[in-house]
């Protein structure tokens, strides 16, 4: 059995240049032995875990949808909006909804409290991600490449 407390996991931080985008984020099974560039499914872990906090005002990432991926979601505390296909719903703690391939989704802090949330994916091989508001596609082979027709920065387009 692997165990670790995900208090003394170090969160990992990105934010965008012009300050649209933030989160922070645990790893969760990254610590638990995770080894993303494996091709087999023992190292590298059929399920990806993550707790991400959200500053208030910014959303964690752009608006995108997984080519292969479902994203499932389960806030542990705050508020927040999600923004889908259908246009945006508001989530607090408690709340826990997915996401399957295909289907675009962003999340953000819109209130005055940060947001905090666990993803599980589900890691699968030979996948993409589409940008809706940036027309471009992230391709994973096996490290993440940003492209329209040259590599591009994570947050092109976006801000």
């Amino acid at each position: 059995m692997r165990k670790v407390n995900t208090n003394e996991i170090a969160e990992v931080t990105r934010s965008s240049p012009k300050g649209k985008f933030a989160r922070m984020r645990k790893e969760v099974s990254l610590k638990l032995g995770r080894q993303p560039e494996s091709m087999d499914l023992k190292e590298r872990h059929p399920f990806d875990v993550e707790i991400c906090r959200v500053p208030p005002g910014k959303a964690a990432f752009p608006y995108h949808s997984h080519s292969a991926q479902w994203e499932f979601y389960h806030v542990i505390s705050g508020k927040g909006v999600v923004r889908h296909k259908e246009g945006t719903t508001p989530v607090a703690a408690g709340d826990a909804f997915i996401f399957p391939p295909g289907e675009p989704h962003q999340l953000s802090s819109d209130s005055g409290q940060e947001l905090v949330f666990c993803i599980v994916a589900d890691n699968p091989l030979g996948e993409s991600v589409y940008y809706h508001d940036s027309n471009k596609w992230a391709v994973r082979s096996p490290e993440l490449k940003l492209i329209r027709s040259d590599a591009l920065d994570y947050y092109d387009g976006e801000e």
